[in-house]
């Protein structure tokens, strides 16, 4: 059996605490790793506060340099990380192999930002009493974070903690999902050969109790957490005066208007609704189309979504694959049936094999249901008419999420109205909600979140500014 030892202050070692990793699909146990336990996190804490102020003095090129070589390392092992990632994660290896591209993507845009980190002269002189004065604004690193991610992009969403973390000089401790923490970990392999300070990054697998004091500890300067509302919420609460960084939930809606070309839509909404089973918190969960064009959008959305291949994650021609755990295909199969039992239609779908659910698609919906009202995180899409553009846009802002939307339309005036009056972070026009670069703030507003995450955003975030005022 594969062992991977966690990364400890820049030291690899075990507790006494097994983890046990499955593959979701077939349930079988693919490596064993560790549970960090008190000590651990307290010897990583400790060494985090060592490294802190060499981190502050490091050049900007030093920094560049480890980036760009953790960048060039995962791609020389592109491959085994993305084989790694799909086993842990069940996510089909086409789709393993994109998020493996990700992350180099994300190292190398870190690596580019280091090289400019924020700084700015303003002229001080807009009154008398600053005659002759100007300031200086230069960035410091905020101290020591905690970054917690999630199971859906083991790795990209891990790295977007740690990237960010490297190029502005701040130590991090990454907890990664307890199902999901292979192939950070494997990442830490790759950060312990560059000659960043030890205990600049540690990746800690822990269980909730023990990952509890990274929102309570006063020694982290700031959380960044990638889940659920419910939880991340709650951690705002405990959190006292630290920063806080939260990418929460969706139920990201689409507006599909009778201008749309229904072939870009289509193909756009396939990929949006079911890729990686809808675990994606900007998965196109619900869907207005205009009147005009719905029934031909529903034939050739149910016709597509037909094609799509299941089966195991690691064929190359698999679409879709079980979620990550029977419990989550569960509770998406209740939803369903509450919802059709509430006077809902399912179009296709909704028959559940174990931890395997199907592209489903639902109509004559209401936003009470929970498949509207709450994040799905599934393969589930609910399809609805409207006739009248402002009325799509108020059916979107319907709710208390508000991540992304995304507007198929060639209309200027639409693309102006969306931009200006949906309730969201982004809005993304002729694609699909899900779609999402690594340069680009990311974020939401409402419950899907506080702050932005995207490289050069989680960096100001990571990052507290300071005056100096020059007289001369």
């Amino acid at each position: 059996m594969n062992i991977f030892e966690i990364y400890v202050g820049g030291e690899f070692c075990k507790s006494r605490r097994v983890l046990e990793v499955f593959n979701p699909y077939n349930n079988e146990i693919i490596a064993q790793t560790y549970l960090c336990e008190q000590t651990d996190l307290e010897q990583a804490i400790e060494k985090a506060l060592l490294a802190e102020e060499q981190l502050k003095s490091l050049p900007s090129y030093i920094k560049y340099e480890a980036l760009m070589q953790i960048a060039g390392s995962i791609n020389e092992n592109r491959k085994e990380f993305a084989e790694l990632l799909c086993l842990e994660s069940a996510k089909p290896i086409k789709y393993a192999l994109g998020e493996i591209d990700r992350a180099i993507q994300t190292f190398i845009i870190a690596a580019e930002e280091s090289k400019r980190l924020p700084r700015e002269y303003i002229d001080l002189e807009w009154t008398p009493a600053g005659a002759k004065k100007e300031g200086l604004i230069k960035y410091f690193p905020v101290g020591l974070i905690a970054g917690i991610a999630p199971f859906n992009f083991p790795l990209n969403l891990a790295v977007h903690k740690i990237a960010p973390a490297i190029a502005s000089g701040c130590p991090i401790i990454l907890k990664p999902s307890t199902s999901t923490p292979l192939s950070t970990l494997k990442l830490a392999r790759v950060i312990d050969k560059t000659n960043l300070p030890k205990g600049a990054v540690s990746v800690l697998p822990m269980d909730r109790k023990t990952g509890n004091q990274l929102v309570t500890d006063e020694r982290f300067k700031l959380l960044s957490f990638t889940g659920s509302p419910e939880v991340g919420w709650k951690m705002k609460k405990d959190a006292g005066k630290k920063k806080v960084v939260l990418e929460l939930g969706g139920n990201a809606g689409v507006i599909i208007t009778g201008s749309a070309d229904l072939d870009v839509a289509v193909k756009k909404c396939i990929i949006g609704g079911f890729a990686y089973s809808g675990q994606v918190c900007i998965h196109a969960q619900r869907i207005y189309v205009h009147d005009k064009v719905f029934k031909e959008f529903t034939e050739r959305f149910i016709k597509e979504i037909k094609k799509l291949k299941p089966g195991k994650p690691m064929n190359i021609d698999t679409d879709i694959s079980a979620m990550i755990d029977e419990a989550n295909a569960i509770r998406v199969e209740d939803w369903v049936n509450e919802a059709v039992k509430d006077g809902a239609k399912i179009l296709t779908g909704g028959i559940r094999e174990k931890a395997y659910y199907p592209p489903t698609v639902l109509s004559e919906t209401h936003k009470e249901m929970k498949v509207c009202a709450l994040e799905v995180f599934g393969p589930v899409v609910t399809l609805e008419p409207y006739k009248h553009f402002e009325a799509a846009v108020n059916h979107v802002n319907e709710g208390r999420f508000g991540l992304q939307a995304g507007i198929f339309t060639d209309n200027l005036d639409e693309i102006n109205f969306a931009f200006f009056n949906l309730d969201v972070g982004g809005v993304i026009i002729n694609d699909v909600p899900t779609f999402r670069v690594d340069n680009m703030p990311y974020g939401g507003i409402k419950n899907s979140g506080l702050g932005r995450e995207g490289v050069k955003y989680a960096i100001f975030d990571m990052m507290e500014a300071k005056i100096l005022v020059k007289n001369f």
